[in-house]
């Protein structure tokens, strides 16, 4: 059987991480190291490590895995293969050398579609019918290298940031697990990433749920779907920051960023269409429906955003 290591960290790698430890010999895990979280900002450990520790696997969290001293860790485990899922650091072609049979990475989308860190919330904003995961064998650039394994799945209309995550990831560990045997005994080969049809999907920026109230409404209801629950969307109401955590693209029209009621509605003009509000959250407020805030806050009607 063959000796594999597993680098990830956060949730989307939990599945992965857990099926290899079912099918296979995983003689240890690497993550990121213990990183300050939550409003109280203490010292959490990754999801990944939590569930490498309950299955006494040994964690290494290097701060930089490209530093001599890591490789040097890294080849103590004498692994056979890597198994790569969000590990949240760039793999030079060193560490992809060590083990014999290579080191290969669940991907969050179809490639060559969406290479990059956020393939999942790129798939929602973009429109996309459909993603998936592909299994590829990795080199050292930007989820270029040879492709495995692809699967696809529907991208629902309602498809949010989190429920396309926790979809993707059951699948990726799950193709996962079927496409190993055929990749250690050479029945799958890998194949060369198609020239055409690249897209990239950069790491997202908190800034970047900044609602624009001149585009599409379509198009601010998927970044708001894109971005549940992180970065989330927001806007400002005069001197305050306001999230919008759900509404919808509506028909009607209104000057963008115009607070207005439009058939039993309150509604955002937008750069084309309007959209509708549904659930809304003052900074330092509770969350509450669109009907509840305005009793508080009648002054909203009318708005400029």
């Amino acid at each position: 059987m063959a000796k594999i290591v597993f680098m990830g960290t956060p949730d989307f790698a939990v599945p992965t991480l857990q099926a290899l430890i079912r099918h296979h010999a995983v003689v240890g895990v690497v993550t990121q190291p213990d990183r300050p979280a939550g409003r109280g900002r203490e010292v959490q450990m990754s999801p990944v490590k939590q569930v490498a520790l309950s299955a006494g696997i040994a964690v290494f969290q290097p701060e930089k895995i490209r530093r001599p001293d890591a490789t040097a860790e890294l080849r103590r485990w004498d692994a056979d293969l890597y198994v790569v899922a969000a590990f949240g650091q760039i793999l030079p072609q060193v560490v992809l050398d060590i083990p014999a049979q290579g080191s290969i990475n669940v991907h969050a989308s179809l490639l060559p579609r969406w290479r990059g860190a956020a393939p999942i919330q790129a798939a929602i904003r973009a429109g996309d019918a459909e993603t998936g995961v592909t299994i590829m064998r990795m080199d050292a650039g930007l989820d270029t290298g040879p492709m495995l394994t692809k699967r696809a799945i529907r991208v629902n209309p309602d498809e949010t940031g989190q429920s396309l995550h926790d979809r993707l990831a059951i699948l990726g560990a799950d193709l996962l697990i079927e496409t190993l045997p055929g990749y250690l005994d050479g029945t799958i080969q890998p194949q060369p990433q198609p020239d055409q049809g690249v897209t990239f999907a950069p790491r997202i920026e908190k800034e970047e749920g900044r609602i624009d109230w001149q585009q599409p409404a379509i198009v601010i209801e998927r970044m708001l779907r894109a971005f549940s629950p992180w970065p989330g969307a927001f806007t400002t109401w005069g001197e305050q920051t306001l999230k919008v955590l759900a509404g919808e693209a509506v028909e009607g029209s209104a000057a963008p960023g115009l607070v207005a009621a439009r058939a039993g509605r309150i509604v955002v003009g937008t750069g084309e269409g309007c959209f509708a509000l549904h659930t809304v959250q003052l900074a330092g407020r509770k969350a509450v429906e669109i009907d509840e805030f305005l009793r508080g806050h009648p002054q909203f009607a009318g708005a400029q955003l």
